[in-house]
């Protein structure tokens, strides 16, 4: 099985290049409205917003923002297939303007602009995000009538476009092979998603340093692989296309080459490029350690069950050699990372300068032949390498906020 990987360089307007109904599942994450790191990049779609912003006009700088964000979301639902998924990962925003502190809901607004484009709306996650601050109170501190609680979660937003997915003969078979764990089903599909600790390395050691490195860390907003990870397996099969409009770190892309599905990934700042060849390079080599954690997870959990009610689950996988506990996971088969390469065909990395084209192609090829647990390889043969040098940061005294069109 070979999967498909492309991160191109352009602003998300260029969504207007990909096929009507030729994307399975979108997952991203947008630029926060109301988070000030986002300012600029949102202002330079529409310099009234920075106006708002400077007269003190919270509310009305929020709607503005959005507005540039809903024209991603017109692309998307375009792009997507009948019965595909949106995946939205957003947080609101707490902040002051003009000396008024209030809560700006990002995910309300966001979930209001995408029903009215037809999107049915799907119960969502919160995903706690436990802040390690030692001082965490907002507000009065200690005293009442004047304090506020403290934000430690975002929203992941599920959206469907119109009814269930219609299945093929062909795309059945994938379906089926593409089925997770019953454990597995219990714990992704919870409403609350609790990743402690996790850390975020964008980039190898000595990738970079000073106040440009930071500014590309933070400007990211990275999420978690393991976010990622759990909403492709959930909401697409092998094979399927997955997009990301707002690629940042290329999280995303490796998600999708973890799980045997292909990538489309838009992202505006080229600045990110070689963090993202950085992101593939690092991770390349270990593809295959969340899916080898996953069936060794299995194993342990079919050992609990043995223990625990006297016998083992009643049915079969034979790819893997173990039982499972329903038949819908018979025929599971978790795919095998065997190698990457950058696909000749358009894999342009070249200088990150405005107006030169730059785009970054990936091919993975994939085993889904029936294999025991203990004869998996974990190994991937990589092709794909990068320079410490070329994952320095572009050095500028200031930011373009051009270049962050739309």
């Amino acid at each position: 099985m070979r999967t498909k990987h492309r991160v191109s360089f352009q602003p998300a307007s260029a969504l207007s290049i990909v096929e009507n109904q030729s994307i399975d599942l979108v997952v991203t994450s947008p630029p926060y409205p109301m988070i000030e790191m986002w300012d600029d990049v949102l202002a330079a779609q529409n310099p009234e917003i920075r106006e708002r912003l400077e007269s003190g006009d919270g509310p009305s700088a929020f709607e503005l923002m959005h507005r540039v964000l809903d024209q991603v979301w017109a692309e998307c639902y375009r792009a997507l297939r009948p019965g595909g998924f949106a995946c939205i990962n957003v947080g609101d925003a707490t902040r002051s303007v003009a000396g008024t502190f209030r809560l700006y809901t990002n995910h309300a607004r966001i979930l209001s602009a995408c029903q009215a484009l037809g999107f049915d709306s799907l119960p969502a996650v919160l995903w706690r995000k436990q802040t390690n601050a030692p001082n965490k109170f907002m507000g009065s501190g200690m005293l009442p009538s004047g304090a506020y609680v403290t934000l430690e979660h975002e929203y992941i937003l599920i959206l469907r476009k119109g009814g269930k997915r219609v299945f093929s003969p062909a795309e059945r078979e994938l379906r089926s092979r593409s089925a997770f764990f019953w454990e597995e089903r219990n714990n992704w599909f919870s409403d609350i998603w609790d990743f402690k600790g996790t850390q975020q390395q964008l980039a190898p050691a000595g990738a970079g340093s000073g106040k440009e490195h930071m500014q590309t860390r933070q400007r990211s907003g990275a999420f978690p692989f393991e976010l990622a990870f759990r909403l492709i397996n959930m909401y697409s099969m092998q094979q399927d296309l997955v997009l990301d409009p707002f690629l940042g770190t290329g999280t995303t892309t490796v998600a999708a080459m973890c799980a045997g599905r292909s990538s489309l990934g838009f992202e505006i700042d080229r600045q990110l490029r070689p963090v993202i060849e950085s992101t593939v390079a690092a991770i390349a080599p270990r593809l295959n350690d969340r899916q080898l954690e996953r069936l060794r997870q299995h194993e342990q959990f079919v050992a609990r069950y043995r223990e625990t009610r006297g016998h083992q689950p009643k049915h079969w996988n034979a790819a893997h050699g173990f039982a499972v506990v329903t038949g819908q996971e018979a025929n599971l088969v978790i795919p095998q990372a065997l190698s990457v390469r950058p696909d000749g065909d358009g894999h342009s990395p070249g200088p990150a300068g405005p107006g030169t084209p730059c785009e970054l192609r990936y091919v993975v090829e994939h085993s889904i032949e029936p294999q025991p647990v203990d004869k998996r390889r974990p190994q991937v043969e990589v092709e794909v390498e990068v320079e410490v040098e070329s994952l320095q940061p572009e050095r500028s005294a200031s930011r373009d906020p051009q270049q962050y069109l739309l």
